[in-house]
C-alpha cells in the first residue's frame, strides 16, 4: 500500500490561522497604500517621467486624439490623452499630471486615467529586449504576427486587430504569459539541464539530489525571465506556485491541494496588494482551481485521457461562466480552444527554436488563416450576481461531490446555450 503524503496543514484550524495572518498582513499593506493614494490625489499636480507602453488613435466629434498607456518611474500605470500629431510609441515622456478625486483607489492600485500635459519627449534607449523584439519582428512580413510572437515570448502588447481576433478564437490564455507558458518553459529548461547533469552526477557526485540542483538552476533562469518580461501578474502567480510546489516536492508533501493554491494566492496578495485588483491574476487563479477540481474528481480516469481530453475540455467548459462575466465576445470557433491549447504545447518550444535559427516565419501562412477564421460575433455577458453565485458553487465543489456535479452541469448547459441552442 502506498503511503499518503503529508498535507500542507494538519487540520482546518492551522489553515484558518495562516489565512487569517496573511489576511491581516494584506489589510495592513492596503492601509498604507490607501494613505499613499490619498496623498497622491490631494496635490494639484505632479511631474514624472513615464515610458509609453502603447498608443491608440481614437476619433471623436471629427477630431482624432491618442490614448497613451504609460508606466511611470514611481511604478504607477495610467492612461492619458494627447491631441498632438506626433507618435509617442516607444518614447519616454516628461509629464505634468493632474490627479483628482475621480481616480478611485482601485484604479490607483491598477490602471487609472489622469489628465496631463506632455512637457518633453525623450527617446528610449534601446536595450537587449528591444533588440530581441526587433529580431523576432524582422522574421515576419505581417505586423500582427510579429506582435503575436513578441507577446508569447516577451509579454509585449498585442496589436488591437490581433487582440480582437484572438478573443474571438477564445485563445487569449495562450497569448498572455501565464502558468501554461511557465510550465512548458520549466519542462524544457529542466529537461535540458537534466540531460547534461545526470551523467556528471552519476560519475562524480552520486550523493547529490537532481531535483534540488536542477530545480534551483531552472528556477533561477525562470526568475530572470520573469524580470525580463516585466513581472506580468499571472506569471508572478505561476512562478510563486512553481517555487512553492518545488519546495513541497523536496519535502515530500502533498502538492495538488486547494489549501496549497489558496495559501500561495494569499501570500502573493499580502506581498503585492495591487494583485487584488488584477483581473489577469484572478483568472489565472480560477484556471488553476479548475484544474485541481478536475484532477480531484477524475482520479479513476487514465492519466493520458485526463491530460489529452478531460483537463483541456474541462477547463474550457468550467471557465466559460467566469470568463463571460467580463468578456462577452462569443463565436463558434471558440470550441477550437481546447484543441489549440493542446497544439500549443509542442508549438511553443518549436517556435522558439525556429526563431533562434532564423526561420520564425514557417507557420505564418497557417497562423494568418487561423486568425482570419472568426468574423461575426455575438455578445453574451453574464450578470455579476450570476458569476458570484457560480464562484461560490465552485468553492463548495472543492469539498462536496454533489456541488461539483451541479457546477459541471451548469457550465455544460451554459456551453450548450452559447454554441448550440
Amino acid at each position: 500500500m502506498q503511503l499518503e503524503k503529508p498535507r500542507l496543514f494538519n487540520d482546518t484550524k492551522s489553515f484558518v490561522w495562516v489565512m487569517s495572518a496573511l489576511g491581516m498582513l494584506l489589510l495592513f499593506r492596503l492601509f498604507f497604500s490607501y494613505q499613499e493614494y490619498r496623498e497622491f490625489i490631494s496635490k494639484p499636480f505632479y511631474y514624472t517621467y513615464a515610458d509609453v507602453l502603447s498608443e491608440k488613435t481614437k476619433h471623436s466629434q471629427g477630431k482624432s486624439y491618442k490614448v497613451l498607456k504609460l508606466h511611470a518611474e514611481n511604478g504607477l500605470h495610467f492612461l492619458t490623452t494627447s491631441y498632438g500629431k506626433e507618435s509617442y510609441a516607444e518614447r519616454r515622456l516628461r509629464l505634468q499630471i493632474f490627479p483628482d478625486e475621480k481616480i478611485g483607489f482601485r484604479g490607483y492600485m491598477g490602471t487609472f486615467f489622469v489628465n496631463s500635459r506632455i512637457r518633453e519627449v525623450l527617446p528610449v534607449q534601446s536595450g537587449y529586449k528591444d533588440r530581441l523584439l526587433a529580431a523576432v519582428a524582422a522574421q515576419h512580413d505581417s505586423g500582427p504576427l510579429a506582435s503575436f510572437y513578441n507577446a508569447i515570448f516577451f509579454a509585449a502588447p498585442l496589436s488591437d486587430a490581433l487582440r480582437e481576433q484572438v478573443s474571438k478564437l477564445g485563445v487569449s490564455h495562450l497569448i498572455a504569459l501565464s502558468g501554461f507558458h511557465l510550465g512548458i518553459l520549466w519542462g524544457i529548461i529542466y529537461g535540458l539541464i537534466k540531460m547534461v547533469y545526470t551523467p556528471l552526477q552519476q560519475r562524480y557526485f552520486p550523493y547529490r539530489f537532481i531535483l534540488i540542483d536542477a530545480g534551483v538552476a531552472t528556477l533561477t533562469l525562470l526568475a530572470l525571465y520573469l524580470w525580463f518580461v516585466g513581472f506580468p501578474p499571472s506569471l508572478v502567480r505561476s512562478y510563486a506556485m512553481l517555487l512553492a510546489g518545488w519546495g513541497l516536492l523536496i519535502a515530500g508533501m502533498e502538492l495538488l491541494s486547494f489549501a496549497f493554491l489558496f495559501t500561495v494566492a494569499a501570500m502573493l496578495l499580502a506581498l503585492f496588494p495591487s494583485l487584488l485588483f488584477s483581473l489577469g491574476f484572478w483568472l489565472s487563479v480560477a484556471g488553476v482551481f479548475a484544474i485541481f477540481l478536475l484532477v480531484q474528481y477524475a482520479q479513476a480516469i487514465d492519466r493520458r485521457i485526463q491530460a489529452l481530453l478531460v483537463i483541456p475540455v474541462g477547463i474550457f467548459v468550467l471557465m466559460l461562466p467566469v470568463v463571460h462575466g467580463t468578456f462577452g465576445v462569443t463565436t463558434p470557433y471558440q470550441l477550437l480552444s481546447p484543441f489549440l491549447s493542446l497544439l500549443f504545447v509542442p508549438f511553443y518550444p518549436l517556435a522558439m527554436l525556429l526563431h533562434l535559427l532564423g526561420y520564425g516565419g514557417v507557420f505564418d501562412g497557417t497562423l494568418l488563416k487561423l486568425f482570419a477564421l472568426p468574423a461575426a460575433t455575438e455578445n453574451h455577458l453574464l450578470p455579476a450576481g450570476v458569476v458570484y453565485g457560480y464562484v461560490v458553487l465552485a468553492l463548495l465543489s472543492s469539498r462536496y461531490r454533489a456541488a461539483f456535479v451541479l457546477l459541471a452541469g451548469t457550465a455544460l448547459f451554459y456551453a450548450l446555450y452559447l454554441f448550440v441552442l
